[in-house]
C-alpha cells in the first residue's frame, strides 16, 4: 500500500462545556470537549429498543477553530466534526502510564460544523474561519448560521450541496 488515511468523521452532541487552555510548549490556546454519538437498534430476541452511546474526546489546536469553539460551542451543541485520530500517552498523578485516543482538529483538513444554529448550520475550517467570520459580521449574520465553503489544497472550491442545481 502506497499510503494511508487517518480521517475521522462524527456527528454528535457536546457533553460538557468546552475547556480552553494554553499549550505547554508554545502557549497557544487549545480547546477540549467530549462528543457523544449514539446508535439505536431493536433487539431481535426481545423486541426491546436498545441504545449505546460512545464518548469521543475532541482536541482543537487550530487557532481559527479554537475561536469558533470559544464563541459558539457549548454543552448540548450538535456538531459535525472531521479530524484525525491520535493516541498519546501520559502519566497520571500516581505515575502510572495511561493512554488516551482523541479526535484532533489541527490541520487544514479539519472541519467543524455547528448543526443546531438558527439556520442551516455554520461550517468552519481553519482555512475559512477568518474570512467566514468577517463575512458574517459584515452581513449581520454572526450567530445566525452561515455556511462557508472551504478550498482544497489545490485552490478548488468545495461547493455546498444546496448550491448544486440537481
Amino acid at each position: 500500500m502506497a499510503g494511508s488515511i487517518n480521517k475521522v468523521i462524527i456527528v454528535g452532541n457536546v457533553g460538557n462545556q468546552p475547556e480552553i487552555r494554553l499549550t505547554q510548549a508554545s502557549g497557544e490556546e487549545l480547546a477540549t470537549f467530549s462528543v457523544a454519538t449514539s446508535e439505536r437498534w431493536k433487539d431481535k430476541s426481545t423486541g426491546e429498543q436498545k441504545e449505546k452511546t460512545e464518548w469521543h474526546r475532541v482536541v482543537v489546536f487550530s487557532p481559527g477553530l479554537v475561536r469558533v469553539v470559544k464563541k459558539y460551542v457549548h454543552k448540548g451543541s450538535k456538531l459535525y466534526i472531521e479530524g484525525k485520530l491520535k493516541t498519546r500517552d501520559y502519566e497520571d498523578e500516581s505515575g502510572v502510564k495511561k493512554y488516551t485516543t482523541e479526535i484532533v482538529l489541527a490541520s487544514y483538513s479539519s472541519t467543524l460544523v455547528l448543526l443546531d444554529t438558527k439556520k442551516d448550520g455554520m461550517e468552519f475550517s481553519d482555512q475559512s474561519d477568518k474570512e467566514g467570520m468577517e463575512y458574517a459580521k459584515a452581513k449581520g449574520l454572526e450567530g445566525d448560521g452561515v455556511e462557508e465553503t472551504e478550498k482544497d489544497g489545490e485552490g478548488n472550491e468545495n461547493i455546498a450541496s444546496d448550491e448544486i442545481p440537481f
